[in-house]
């Protein structure tokens, strides 16, 4: 199963904004439904910004050791305004959007990932076969 920031703000994670407080509990929604998914035997990922450590640490302390893989998709925040397909950087810049992480809320690298993907110079599919690798070691 494939939890998206998009697609969970325009559901069960609606009601939240941005603010620090609306990303904690963002996440820990996102948590809590993917525990349930790893508990009825689903492989989940979770594919959300992230920004904040205590909050990745309570999402891996839901699920039992071992069954928590943080990828850390390593990426300059210069190539995300490059890439930017939204525009979301060029309107955080311009102030006309609040709390965009890396822009003016912060966000906090994570400190030992299982895996780090490194996106500059590397195409999706050789990314895609690091994190297969990865898993074929598990």
């Amino acid at each position: 199963m494939l939890l998206d920031g998009d697609n969970l703000r325009h559901g069960l994670n609606r009601d939240l904004g941005f603010t620090e407080a609306d990303r904690v509990e963002n996440i820990r929604r996102v948590g809590e439904v993917a525990k349930l998914m790893v508990d009825s035997g689903l492989i989940v990922i979770c594919s959300f910004i992230s920004p904040y450590k205590a909050e990745r640490d309570m999402v891996r302390g839901l699920v039992p050791e071992g069954d928590f893989i943080e990828v850390f998709v390593n990426t300059p925040i210069e190539e995300c305004m490059r890439r930017d397909p939204k525009g979301l950087y060029s309107k955080a810049r311009e102030g006309k959007i609040k709390n965009f992480t890396g822009i003016d809320a912060p966000y906090e690298a994570p400190e030992r990932p299982e895996i780090r993907l490194e996106t500059v110079g590397h195409r999706p599919d050789e990314l895609a076969d690091q994190i297969a690798e990865l898993l074929r070691r598990l």
